[in-house]
């Protein structure tokens, strides 16, 4: 292998050769600037020899760099660390290198994810909370300031080249169309490629895939699932590059959906899981624990935390209530498994292009805790969360057999969640509980760590990646970027911990906030506020009047000893600390709202419709979100369209949202139709009698809300060139959003049908153009 060398007897020397290779190119300021460019006086070229040629190369001898995320998984879930999900390429990587058992996250994705490819703080880069619920306050508006340089842009920009594969949640949610800006985006963002998808979550079994900026559709294959999709995407990217450019170091990205909700998993994965959870989540935490103990990743003696009040006992529960919620776990499980697999299928592409032990390897289980937004049941349809449509056991049973197939889009009870965050209390969302924000992590460069299968127990946080990738690589973190000076970089390099187990903590102080919940990690001591818990609607107390506890982490692993009370002074010192830390990194004012701040127009989110009451619309004009299409919720609307037909015209004229919710104004065998889908459960059709003649003609659906508050009913009327062909009543109407990933297309239905179009959904007609007015 060209780029396989003689490996120094320790890391200071490895390093220090690294850094040796600064001295060519200051690599402080980016880019990095070429050299003046000379002038000749003679006339003859062949008289002259030209100069060096000028290119940027990696720092001699920095390694590969991946980092591989996983989406919504708790501390207790991966069998790496003692949690009911087996994943064997997450352990024996664990085994050839370090797990890291006290390394933390936000507690939501985007923010996670955005504090991990920067290394600066969420609200630093001004993501307090996910971008469809960004405010228009600095530290929670969504917008990476110029500030802040992407990691995979200094990479790229220091000679590495730069892939991204699976979920991108840094894009504000009113950027995600081809008016843009596009800044955002990950091939603006240092990324060469990137393939995978835009927002928090994506049907598995239909995603909204974009290739670059570019919309792609993926293959229609009975088999497709999209973490195969992705990793069959980034080894064909990696096996290329390498074949092209041997001796150049890549960043790869590798971020799946999975084990985020839809937990959409094949069949044959699901069976394999059958039983393997009726003994309920209560037994399910002692489990866990027992095994965390014994493979290290928990000291001996540490105890389950308490589990919160709201959750039932399991023994407590009815036998259909149990069946239906081992049912979960199950896919829950088989979930894992199968991402766990087809990150194994990467990992071998990187052994036998000769790269994986020149390659430092970041396997980092989740990027917050499991996720309790499925609430106390579960749900068959998780947009009935986005709603406030709670869903029945009842109802929820009659899908226990396809629950994880693509006529599913479910979620798990938020018991199990507490489970697979053991032996912590809380869940994602709750930034003040380690059950929302400790993740394990697994290290991997044979190259570059001789220590197999150790405990690494420094306290750290995801800030601390970018930085450590920097100092192994001896790339700096830039001082000046396109001309704008940068902040300095707020995390802390990991990489002594490599080489010694024991070495003191350098990562001392670290705030966490996420809707009101927070705390303060100061030197071993956690201070912090249960604000509101992620199945609650609502907080428990004003922020004023939030109870703070007090812990000891340093003897107290699963914060289980609230010891505020017998220390009140250290207490008073760390809420102390939180302001100064939180006026420091944008984090106040502080924003505890939750689904409220989907709406746009109530928190001063930008949407690319804002002020408008009227949208022209083209054929081709496809994926387009909430925050891009024209807000249909709550009121009245028209929509006219006008088209050329032939006899027996069918297809989506307009539409938004797909299976689990939406609306379609469409044509059937030639006969106009408005159909509307209440969240999956319930479907209305407004439909002629009769199909009209071949021609242009002027269609137009009117929609009269009934008024009276949001998710009201209403009547639609349909007529054709003035002449009313069809009337209906809506019982109901969504209140809340149709799909995060099911989005608004022009004459076709992508991703999920909202309704059965009898045929293809392309419409075969032509559509000259449609306004919809929404009325006032």
């Amino acid at each position: 292998m060209l780029r396989n060398i003689l490996y120094v007897a320790c890391l200071s020397l490895f390093l220090s050769s690294v850094g040796s290779a600064q001295t060519t190119f200051d690599r402080t300021e980016l880019p990095i600037r070429e050299p003046k460019r000379p002038l000749y006086t003679e006339l003859d070229v062949r008289d002259v020899k030209p100069p060096p040629r000028f290119e940027v190369k990696a720092p001699a001898n920095a390694p590969n760099v991946v980092i591989i995320l996983i989406d919504d998984m708790g501390f207790g879930a991966p069998s790496a660390f003692g949690g009911p999900a087996p994943m064997p390429t997450m352990a024996q990587l664990a085994n050839n290198g370090l797990r890291y058992n006290r390394f933390h996250t936000t507690a939501v994705c985007a923010p996670t994810r955005v504090a991990l490819l920067t290394g600066y703080n969420h609200h630093s880069n001004n993501m307090g909370s996910i971008t469809e619920t960004a405010t228009a306050f600095p530290g929670n508006d969504s917008i990476r300031p110029q500030t802040i340089t992407p990691m995979a842009e200094v990479l790229r920009q220091n000679g590495f080249n730069t892939g991204f594969f699976g979920k991108c949640h840094e894009v504000p949610s009113w950027e995600i169309s081809p008016a843009g800006p596009q800044d955002r985006w990950p091939t603006r963002s240092g990324f060469e490629k990137f393939y995978g998808f835009l927002g928090g979550e994506t049907n598995q079994y239909a995603p909204t895939i974009y290739d670059g900026v570019t919309r792609v559709e993926p293959p229609a294959d009975p088999e497709y699932h999209f973490t195969v999709d992705m990793t069959n995407q980034a080894i064909a990217w990696v096996e290329f590059q390498h074949a092209l450019a041997p001796e150049k170091p890549f960043f790869m990205y590798y971020a799946p959906g999975a084990t985020h909700a839809p937990h959409h998993v094949p069949k044959e994965w699901r069976d394999k899981f059958k039983g393997k959870f009726d003994q309920g989540w209560d037994k399910l935490r002692e489990e866990t624990l027992a095994r965390q103990i014994e493979l290290g990743v928990v000291p001996p003696g540490t105890k389950l935390a308490p589990k919160p009040a709201d959750i039932k006992d399991w023994d407590q529960l009815s036998a259909q209530e149990k069946k239906l919620f081992a049912r979960q776990a199950e896919v829950y499980a088989a979930y894992a498994a199968h991402t766990d697999w087809q990150i194994s299928r990467l990992i071998d592409s990187l052994k036998q292009i000769g790269e994986l032990d020149n390659t430092l390897l970041f396997f980092i289980a989740g990027d917050n805790g499991a996720s309790a937004e499925g609430q106390m049941n579960g749900m068959y349809s998780e947009m009935t969360y986005f709603n406030g449509i709670p869903e029945t056991v009842d109802e929820m049973i009659k899908h226990y057999d396809e629950w994880g197939d693509a006529s599913t889009y479910p979620h798990m009870a938020a018991g199990w969640a507490v489970a697979l965050d053991a032996p912590f209390s809380y869940t994602k969302q709750v930034g003040s509980d380690f059950g929302g924000t400790r993740n394990g992590m697994v290290v991997h460069w044979p190259n570059g760590i001789s220590a197999k299968g150790e405990v690494r127990s420094q306290f750290s946080h995801v800030i601390d990646v970018a930085p450590t990738v920097y100092e192994i690589c001896g790339v700096p973190s830039p001082k000046k970027v396109n001309g704008i000076e940068q902040n300095p970089i707020e995390g802390t390099s990991f990489a002594y911990s490599f080489t010694n187990a024991k070495a003191e903590e350098q990562h001392k102080v670290q705030y966490f906030e996420m809707f009101g919940n927070r705390g303060i990690y100061v030197d071993g001591w956690l201070a912090r506020t249960i604000h509101r818990p992620a199945w609650r609607s609502q907080p428990l107390h004003k922020l004023q009047d939030d109870v703070w506890d007090l812990f000891d982490t340093r003897n107290d692993f699963s914060l289980a000893n609230n010891l505020a009370e017998q220390y009140p002074d250290k207490l008073a010192e760390l809420q102390k600390k939180f302001m100064e830390e939180a006026e420091k990194y944008h984090v106040l004012p502080i924003d505890d709202r939750s689904i409220e701040r989907t709406n746009a127009a109530l928190v001063g989110r930008p949407t690319v419709m804002e002020g408008r009451n009227t949208m022209l619309l083209h054929e081709g004009m496809v994926a387009m979100g909430t925050d891009i299409f024209i807000d249909l919720r709550n009121k009245g609307y028209r929509i006219t369209a006008e088209v050329e037909v032939e006899s027996n015209t069918n297809g989506a004229i307009v539409c938004q949202g797909g299976r689990f919710g939406g609306l379609s104004l469409l044509m059937r065998d030639g006969r106009p139709a408005f159909a509307y889908n209440f969240l999956g459960l319930e479907s209305s059709l407004i439909q002629a009698e009769k199909p009209i003649a071949a021609g242009k003609h002027t269609i137009v659906y009117e929609f009269t809300y009934a008024g009276g508050g949001p998710g009201k009913g209403g009547s639609g009327t349909i007529t054709v060139d003035g002449n009313k062909v069809a009337q209906g009543e809506l019982k109901r109407t969504q209140p809340g959003i149709f799909s995060v990933d099911d989005l608004a297309d022009v004459g076709v239905d992508l991703g999920t049908p909202v309704t059965d179009y009898g045929r293809d959904s392309k419409f075969n007609g032509k559509i000259e153009k449609v306004v919809i007015e929404v009325k006032q």
